[in-house]
This record gives structure tokens, C-alpha cells and sequence, in this order.
């Protein structure tokens, strides 16, 4: 139940009857049409632009359309004012019984209210994390995958068939770096003095892979030179990386449908593949591409390459797939990966980068635009840093990865939890600070708890009202007279309720999942707001003594609450606590 969408198609219906009636032109376009939050609350629970975009179309003054359309909305028994504003906008008060029927139909619905079926079954890849195999996650991979996880989860529970998707880079030259480190802490476990050089990986975690490798190989493989183990040591030592991440991931609550490997794209005739197709359609040609400005890239040669046409497709400058010597460059099997995700058949394809892929995205947009016939559109999430703080202070690197802050550092000393729930508090391209200390504290600064603390708030009412003796069952509850619910506090609640299935749609369309954190914020605060309202006005208390029918209709209230908390958490991978501790 989408009340917005509702009252649009009330306001189609009325502009229908009007143009039958000769009031308005037949034909006109109402796509634009829109029923949305008026910007001040004041002026009413909805607001239509229907009058204001009609006007020129019609021929007609905005508001000599919006007066005769708020003749015949105000005759629907939901409405229990349309008032003409300014040039032409139209605000809507909707009758308290609106309102009140709605939360029956959040207890009715449960976990369901809100759900919406605007993806159509569409397949969406959405393909996250994809950390290079060669240590634990640090601190950036921990906000990229919740974000992937919580966006997929949007995506599933607005109607789409989603894949969460990991790319292992498993094909570029870090790996042969994390196979020389692995080989230095196999000499390590023969009790030999590892050579930890300039430029190999120097966290301890990789001490178990040397045991490993050890135990496997025994001395075998200390008097070889590298021609003769790296390919082994690099697939043995990639491989018990990916297990970590895998772990890593679990701690995070993360579950990868697939994971994908980059190494898997070479000598399968894949990329020739890719860019076959792109030859086929003239976008691959033997170029020499001019200097850049500023910092040069490191795909940039002053010679003959081969180059893909990006700028067909929207991109800034052609791009280069090979290069003088007859090697890819990253971007060839980039495009290939991209490529066999469109041929596996998805509609939708959605990439969480770290900013530092920032110049990466006009290009891999151009190539997948022109890999599908513009049939597959792909948006590009870029994740921006989390700096650390604890004790005022910086928080310093671990020492088991030796370089970063690992997720399980994060993990271990907040939790899960509070770990997803403040990742997400943050647009994905807004920088985030992540305070130790004040994620735990107990207050309205810090969102987690204020959400989880209103979720406790009403199991605790739920609690009380069974030791009272009183029924509060959903069914129950829904069947309460609601009528019961006429003061401004809680009809504040219960529109804050209708806002969800909107908010859902929106940011299942816009791909921001962050927008279900703010919401479950607002909500809490409307909730505490009542529970504080009622110390002041006892007859806003949920529980009422010795007036049963009256405690159920503002139990039921706060149940309908506690249904949508749990319904958004859920999407975002929090688990709603039911007290305090």
C-alpha cells in the first residue's frame, strides 16, 4: 500500500473526469504529474503539481485548473481539504481515518508493507567489494560491502532478482607480489630470516600461509627459483586469501552468490571475444592518442596502440585495450568481465567502486552501452574513505595486516550491527568519520542506538501490556478501533508510517540505500517524541489503566512502528533488539 500512489491515481482520475467534462483538453500527458511531501509540513499532509504542469499544455491558468480540481477531489471521502497555493499548487489534507486504517494495514501487511513490486522480476548484478586477494579487508572494503549488501537487499525487497557479485583480481601483477611474500614467510616456517623487501606484503597474517606452504611442500621448494614456484605459490597463497575474505565477509554478515575471477578471462578467448564485438561495430582501431593534461595515466603511451572508441559512447577521451607490446591493459578484461555479465543475461548492472575509480567510470559505461546496444544501463556507485577515530585520536593500523585497519578490527570492537548501521549513515560519495566511541554511547547522536532503542521501546509496551493482561497479537491489534488514535502526536506517526513504501521506491530507483538509515531515524525520533509527549499528557501513554480497547489502539501504534524498524533494519542486515543492555 503506496498512499502516494493512491492519491496520484485519485488525481488521474479527476483530471479524467474533467477532460470528459470539457474542463481540460483530452489527450494531455499526466506522466509528470506528480502527489509528494509538501516542503513544509504546514501547509498540508500532500502537495500536486498536476495544476502547474498541465497549465501550458491546456492552454489554461494554473490555478483555474487546480481550483476546479480541488472541487472534485474534496468530494473523496480521504480528503478532508484541497487547498489552492500560490501560482497553482494544490495542497491535500487527508480525513484522520486515512491515517488510522493504515496502521491496520501495516499489522495486516507485517514485514510486507512496503514492499514493492516496481523492479518487475528485472535481473540486477550488483557486484561489490571485489578486493584484491591479497590480505583481510581493511577498513574501505567494509563500507563498499555494506553498501552492495544493503543496496541488493533494497533491490529484493523492491521486486527485483538480484546477484550479488565479487570480482576477484586475481590477474594482475599483486598477485605474483602476494605469491613473493607467501614464498618469503614459507622460508620463515624452514627457519630461515624472511626477507620482508620494499614493496612485498608485510602484515603477519600471511605467517599461516607460510606454515601452510610448508606443510604441503616441507623444504621442496627453498633451493627453486622463482620460475619454479611462483605460479604454484601464487594459486596455493591466492586461494587461502580468498578463504579469509570469505570469512571476513561472514563476520560482516555478507553471503556472495557468485564470485568471478579475472585470471579465469585470460587464454579463454574471452577478451578477444569482447572486443571482437566492439570491432565489429568500428569502435577498435590503431590510434595514437594525445598527451593528457596534468598527471599522465599509466595507460598512456606516445606510440601506436589499440584503442577503443569510449568517446562513441559519452566518454571523454578513446581508450586504450592493448598496448605497443601486445599486452592488455586493465581496461581489456574489465570489459570482457562486463561483457559476459550482459551475456548471462542481466537488465541491470550496478558497480560499488572506491573513489579512487573515479576515472574509471565514463569508460565503463561507454563499454558496456556500446557491449549491450544500450540495452543494459550501468550505474557506478563510488564509496568514499572512512577515516577512524578513537579517543579524540586517529585509530592506528593493525599490525596483523600492517598497513590498515582490518574489518575485523572494525567488527571486533563495535560489532556487527553498528559497524553496517553507521556505514550507511552517509550518502556513498560523502566522506564518513567512524568515532569509536561515540557509535557505542547511549544518545540521540548516534543513530543505532536511537533506532534499536526504539524498537526496545515498544517490546518493553508490548511486555507490559501482557503482564496487564492485555491481547496484543497483530491480529488482534489491527481489529482495535483505531478511531481511538485522534491526537496530532500520533496521526504524526502514523503519516511518518506512510512515507515507507515511497521511500522504498525511491531509493530502490536511485540506488541509495542509505535513505532507509535516514528514514528509520526520523521514525524513531517520532516515536520518542510520542513516548515523551505521554509524560507530559497521560492520555497519550500507550498503556491505559483500566481502559483495554483504548491501550490496543496505541499499542497498536507503536507495534506498527516496531514492523517497520525491523522491515528497514532488515534491509540494511541490523537485527532489532527487543530491550537494552
Amino acid at each position: 500500500m503506496n498512499l502516494f500512489n493512491d492519491l496520484r491515481a485519485l488525481v488521474i482520475d479527476c483530471l479524467d473526469a474533467m477532460a470528459a467534462a470539457g474542463e481540460l483538453p483530452a489527450g494531455l500527458d499526466t506522466s509528470n504529474v506528480a502527489v509528494e511531501p509538501p516542503r513544509d509540513a504546514a501547509h498540508g499532509d500532500m502537495a500536486t503539481n498536476a495544476a502547474m504542469v498541465l497549465a501550458k499544455p491546456a492552454g489554461q491558468k494554473p490555478r483555474d485548473i487546480a481550483e476546479k480540481l480541488a472541487a472534485r477531489l474534496a468530494a473523496d471521502p480521504r480528503i478532508a481539504t484541497a487547498e489552492v497555493a500560490g501560482p497553482g499548487f494544490l495542497n491535500l489534507r487527508l480525513a484522520p481515518a486515512v491515517w488510522q486504517g493504515l496502521v491496520a494495514t501495516v499489522l495486516g501487511q507485517g514485514a510486507d508493507f512496503g514492499r514493492s513490486d516496481i523492479g518487475q522480476g528485472q535481473k540486477v548484478n550488483v557486484e561489490f567489494v571485489s578486493a584484491n586477494p591479497t590480505g583481510p579487508m581493511h577498513v574501505g572494503h567494509v563500507r563498499g560491502a555494506v553498501v552492495g549488501d544493503a543496496l541488493a537487499s533494497l533491490l529484493d525487497f523492491a521486486g527485483w532478482e538480484v546477484t550479488r557479485e565479487y570480482y576477484i583480481n586475481d590477474g594482475g601483477a599483486q598477485v605474483d607480489v602476494l605469491a613473493r611474500s607467501a614464498y618469503e614467510r614459507y622460508r620463515e616456517a624452514n627457519g630461515l630470516e624472511p626477507e620482508i623487501r620494499e614493496g612485498l606484503y608485510p602484515g603477519d597474517y600471511l605467517i599461516p600461509v607460510g606454515a601452510a606452504l610448508k606443510e604441503k611442500y616441507g623444504a621442496s621448494l627453498l633451493d627453486k627459483g622463482e620460475e619454479d614456484w611462483l605460479a604454484e605459490i601464487r594459486e596455493f597463497a591466492t586461494g587461502m586469501m580468498m578463504d579469509m575474505i570469505r570469512e571476513d565477509l561472514a563476520a560482516l554478515g555478507v553471503t556472495m552468490d557468485v564470485f568471478s575471477s579475472e585470471k579465469a578471462l585470460y587464454g579463454t578467448g574471452k577478451i578477444e571475444a569482447a572486443l571482437d564485438r566492439l570491432k565489429g561495430m568500428g569502435l577498435i582501431y590503431e590510434g595514437v592518442l594525445e598527451p593528457p593534461k596534468g598527471k599522465t595515466p599509466e595507460d598512456w603511451e606516445p606510440r601506436e596502440q589499440t584503442l577503443f572508441r569510449s568517446t562513441a559512447h559519452g566518454d571523454d577521451v578513446d581508450r586504450p585495450v592493448m598496448k605497443s607490446d601486445g599486452s592488455w591493459t586493465y581496461f581489456a578484461p574489465d570489459i570482457a568481465y562486463h561483457f559476459d555479465k550482459v551475456e548471462r543475461g542481466f537488465d541491470q548492472l550496478i558497480d560499488i567502486f572506491g573513489a579512487d575509480h573515479g576515472g574509471y567510470v565514463k569508460r565503463m559505461k561507454a563499454a558496456v552501452a556500446a557491449l549491450s546496444g544500450g540495452r543494459v544501463p550501468l550505474d557506478i556507485k563510488l564509496i568514499q574513505l572512512v577515516k577512524l577515530w578513537k579517543n579524540g585520536e586517529p585509530f592506528k593500523m593493525s599490525k596483523r595486516a600492517g598497513t590498515y585497519v582490518t574489518l575485523r578490527d572494525v567488527v571486533e570492537q563495535v560489532g556487527r550491527d553498528v559497524t553496517r548501521f553507521v556505514m550507511l549513515t552517509r550518502k556513498n560519495d560523502a566522506p564518513l568519520d567512524f568515532d569509536f566511541d561515540k557509535v557505542l554511547e547511549q544518545s540521540k547522536d548516534n543513530p543505532v542506538f536511537y533506532v534499536q532503542y526504539a524498537h526496545a521501546r515498544v517490546c518493553s509496551v508490548l511486555r507490559k501490556a501482557a503482564e496487564a493482561g492485555i491481547a496484543t497479537d497483530d491480529a488482534t491489534l489491527a481489529a482495535a478501533d483505531l478511531t481511538k488514535l485522534d491526537h496530532e502526536a500520533e496521526l504524526a506517526v502514523a503519516k511518518k508510517l506512510a512515507e515507507w513504501p515511497r521511500l522504498i521506491e525511491i531509493a530502490a530507483r536511485t540506488n541509495e540505500p542509505h535513505r532507509v538509515a535516514f528514514y528509520l531515524y526520523e521514525l524513531a525520533s517520532d516515536l520518542h517524541a510520542l513516548w515523551n509527549r505521554g509524560n507530559e499528557l497521560p492520555e497519550l501513554r500507550f498503556l491505559q489503566e483500566g481502559d483495554a480497547a483504548t491501550s490496543q489502539a496505541k499499542i497498536a501504534l507503536a507495534r506498527s512502528v516496531a514492523v517497520v524498524i525491523s522491515a528497514g533494519l532488515g534491509i540494511l542486515g541490523v537485527t532489532p533488539v527487543e530491550e537494552m543492555r
